[in-house]
């Protein structure tokens, strides 16, 4: 497996005194995802999507970007993963196929992504923002956590960012229970990522929906990231950054939770504020 981690050598400047020192960088590779149909394996593929990511999990992340983005709606139509045999040996852990059961529609006209995906803004580069609104339905969960709770989160995920402690350079997305324990963290240079990696690990796991569950995300949060938040039933998403407008309408539209700024003992409460226990009856 690729590392996730590059050792380079830089100039350190300190006031007027500079030398030199070896540091870590978070890689950034791109991720071929195929699809492939049928008995004759790799002659019967297409490529779906590619997208700038740090090496590791990459299945979960094929798995994940294509059920949050509507292309499979369960594990059971998915027959294997792999990399592409067909490729360059130097590209051979870049190119994911995911190999679909005979009887799984797709719609390549609607899915087609034959595009550069930024690692920061997985929605830049499609053609419309129709493109991007799976249909998702209504969140269904009772969970209410407190307020002190939510509080603690942000420095859980940050002591588990076990890459970003070298490297300073990576999102996050943790998922956790009710009783604020982590469940799972992954984490990329892309915050799509670094999600569909979540999800991609418990549809393997079968755990989905995650409706008692709690996601939260390193960085700021985008309409795509509370899409597919929204796709797997997560009820409460929070994050350490603020939350776009688009963000907001749609959180607010399929009743999810939505809290943003969540640092240093404060949070503010976007939508869905009764599920916030001590503060809202």
């Amino acid at each position: 497996m690729r590392s996730p981690v590059q050792n380079i050598q830089l100039t350190k400047i300190s006031g007027n005194n500079g030398a030199l020192q070896s540091d870590l960088l978070a890689v950034e590779e791109p991720l071929e995802i195929r699809l492939g149909f049928g008995p004759l394996l790799d002659r019967e593929q297409r490529s779906l999507s590619v997208t700038m990511r740090t090496p590791g999990n990459d299945f979960e992340l094929a798995l994940g970007f294509l059920f949050t983005e509507g292309v499979i709606n369960s594990m059971e139509q998915v027959e294997s993963m792999k990399y592409c045999s067909t490729v360059k040996p130097e590209e051979f852990e870049n190119v994911v196929r995911a190999e679909l059961k005979p009887n799984v529609p797709v719609d390549f006209e609607k899915f087609q992504r034959h595009f550069y995906t930024s690692s920061s803004c997985g929605v830049c580069g499609k053609s419309s923002i129709d493109s991007v609104r799976i249909n998702c339905l209504p969140v269904q969960s009772d969970l209410n956590v407190s307020g002190s709770l939510i509080q603690q989160l942000p420095e859980k995920l940050r002591q588990a960012q076990l890459i970003f402690e070298h490297t300073g350079g990576l999102h996050a997305s943790a998922l956790f229970n009710q009783s604020g324990e982590l469940v799972l963290l992954r984490e990329d240079v892309g915050r799509h990522n670094a999600l569909d990696k979540v999800v991609g690990a418990l549809m393997i796991t079968n755990l989905l929906p995650l409706s008692n569950y709690i996601l939260v995300v390193s960085g700021r949060t985008s309409f795509e990231l509370v899409q597919k938040a929204a796709v797997t039933g997560i009820p409460i998403m929070a994050a350490v950054g603020a939350p776009s407008s688009l963000a907001v309408e749609l959180a607010k539209s399929v009743g999810m939770t939505l809290l943003g700024f969540v640092r240093d003992g404060s949070f503010n409460v976007y939508c869905g504020e009764t599920r916030i226990l001590q503060f809202f009856k």
